[in-house]
């Protein structure tokens, strides 16, 4: 199916992604960084899925989540009748679960079952044996168990059921992890469990501020921003998947399930901004913990505890998103010096400062020993906001963001009256922006460019006036806007920068998709300088791209007509919110401009 066909539930530790053919297709357990036990997104239904869906042609089928919650209903017609599942992962007690219920809506409808289980990424075929009237699946580690009144069958090596409902029949299969070397945990009764989810979302939901005409779709994009945050710990994953390619039968295929400090500032203001200042504090405290000790090692992302080390390696036994390979488990680009990311971290600091977020004094420490570093090296080469692989340069919105880094430590000291050399970043913020307005501005073309002595363009570029380094209504900056107008449009959509060919800058060959953050950028820009009937078309064109329960991916493709990119992606949600907030808030553009 297409990534568009997908819907997810979670429990904010994890989540599955389930098909309109309600086929759950992906299923990481415990974390969203774990092993998959459902792998058929990757491969093949033979790498292990969970389907229960009608027997025969499916004639219709319709796809809701309850209210504002992450419950999901998908009802089918048939030639026999209609048939509604209930789809849902309890908040996490003491072990996760996915709940599945088979409701009967009219006619008598066969339901079949296929319950393919294979751990480590589609790899190990488990031992399956019944004990107390539950099926243990048992490989390694790992252990799933199964509970349902209907009567499973061993077939091959998977599990299989056929059987019947009718109107008022509710049919519930509990499927539960656990660690293979200890007692199984009791399987949560279905009902009442799903009672207390959908309570929990409706209470969580209620708090959200978020006002104006787009409210439903912010909504939804928060709720999924909370299914991505891994609870214990505060951090938010970029998406809940890996190696759905951004180009079809590419080998741009990477891993997302990991805390990227580039989104922090972003995702601090969706959070805030919408009222769920907790989650705002806790993603503040992830940072803090993750980014503690030598500066010089501070990495771009981290795990969902702050683990470091995130070695990238390959899956050759997984055939990959229709036949994009290679399927990848880790991320290399941890290790890759990205400057950019040093000024994202003072700016989320700061962000969290200005709305009251303590303590003071131990995330200004932070800061302090970040600055000292970055003040010694901010003039160097590095690879830069999209993670190139095609060698360093002095990338534009990495020197932007270091500027943006000091001029966040001046205010701090101006407003906050928090101790530091004031004197010495005043000087260094100006000795940046004058480098970056004269290495990184084009007179002839009247643009800034990518990286410094380049002729390229980049969509970070949109970002210069939302922290603070140019005014939206300068020359250079509206000029900048009409380059990428120009050059970065595909079908309407803001590409990153250009590719194709075998010599792209990102030393990656393929094709990179329009990106689908970037076009927010530019509601952004367009509302920001005074062009609100652009911001509002272009943005409305953007929620059409959602699927049919509100889901984003990282691009679109435009040629075929369909999301690309791991699913859900965290920045497309989070630029979302944000741009729905700053057409709601004023007329002309955004209410808080970063770094105001």
């Amino acid at each position: 199916m297409r990534i568009e066909d997908y819907a997810i539930v979670g429990d904010t530790q994890t989540l599955a992604l389930i098909g309109r053919d309600c086929s759950i297709d992906w299923l990481c357990f415990p974390r969203f960084d774990s092993g998959a036990c459902f792998s058929a997104l990757l491969g093949t239904p033979e790498n292990g899925r969970w389907k229960i869906a009608p027997a025969g042609e499916h004639r219709a089928v319709r796809r809701r989540y309850i209210d504002d919650t992450l419950v999901l209903e998908t009802e089918i017609d048939t030639h026999e009748g209609s048939v509604r599942i209930i789809d849902y992962m309890p908040i996490r007690g003491r072990a996760p679960d996915i709940v599945r219920i088979v409701e009967g809506v009219r006619g008598r409808v066969p339901i079949e079952v296929d319950l393919t289980i294979r751990f480590d990424y589609g790899a190990l075929i488990p031992w399956v044996r019944r004990i107390d009237g539950r099926l243990h699946a048992v490989a390694g580690p790992d252990a799933l168990m199964i509970a349902t009144p209907v009567k499973l069958e061993g077939k091959g090596m998977s599990t299989v059921a056929k059987f019947c409902v009718e109107p008022g029949d509710r049919v519930p299969f509990v499927l539960t992890w656990y660690p293979s070397y200890e007692e199984p945990p009791p399987s949560p009764d279905p009902f009442d469990s799903l009672t207390d989810t959908i309570e929990w979302w409706h209470e969580w939901s209620s708090a959200c501020q978020a006002k104006g005409p787009y409210r439903a779709a912010v909504m939804r994009s928060l709720i999924t921003l909370k299914a991505l945050t891994y609870q214990p710990s505060g951090g938010i994953v970029a998406a809940g998947t890996t190696s759905l390619p951004e180009e079809i039968g590419g080998v741009r295929n990477w891993d997302y399930r990991y805390c990227w400090l580039r989104d922090a500032t972003f995702t601090l203001q969706a959070m805030l901004h919408a009222g769920f200042r907790n989650e705002a504090k806790a993603w503040r405290d992830w940072l803090l913990r993750a980014i503690a000790g030598d500066p010089a090692k501070l990495q771009i992302m981290y795990g969902v505890l702050g683990e470091r080390r995130l070695d990238e390696r390959e899956v050759p036994w997984l055939t990959g998103y229709e036949a994009s390979k290679p399927v990848r488990i880790g991320n290399a680009a941890a290790g890759q010096l990205q400057l950019d990311v040093y000024g994202e971290v003072v700016d989320m600091l700061y962000e969290a400062r200005m709305s009251g977020i303590g303590p003071e004094h131990a995330s200004w420490d932070v800061e302090r020993t970040v600055l000292d570093w970055v003040e010694g090296h901010w003039p160097e080469a590095d690879e830069g906001i999209w993670e190139m692989r095609g060698g360093r340069q002095y990338f534009t919105y990495s020197k932007v963001m270091i500027w943006a880094a000091f001029d966040r430590a001046v205010k701090t000291v101006e407003r906050f009256k928090m101790p530091g050399p004031v004197d010495r970043w005043r000087a260094i913020r100006e000795r940046i922006h004058a480098d970056v307005c004269r290495h990184a501005y084009d007179p002839k073309r009247n643009t800034f460019t990518q990286a410094y002595g380049s002729s390229e363009l980049d969509a970070s570029l949109l970002q210069l006036p939302h922290v603070g380094f140019v005014s939206p209504h300068d020359p250079r900056m509206v000029g900048t806007i009409a380059a990428i107008e120009h050059e970065l449009i595909e079908a309407g959509l803001v590409m990153r920068y250009r590719t194709g060919g075998t010599n792209n800058a990102d030393g990656i060959r393929g094709f990179d998709n329009p990106f689908i953050a970037c076009s927010f950028w530019l509601v952004d820009a367009y509302a920001l300088s005074g062009r609100r009937k652009d911001a509002v078309a272009l943005f409305e064109r953007l929620l059409a791209l959602r699927n049919d329960v509100g889901l984003l991916s990282e691009e679109y493709d435009t040629r075929r007509m369909r999301q690309v990119g791991n699913f859900p992606q965290a920045f497309s949600h989070v630029a979302l919110v944000n741009s729905a907030r700053n057409l709601h808030e004023t007329g002309t553009g955004p209410a808080a401009q970063r770094g105001r």
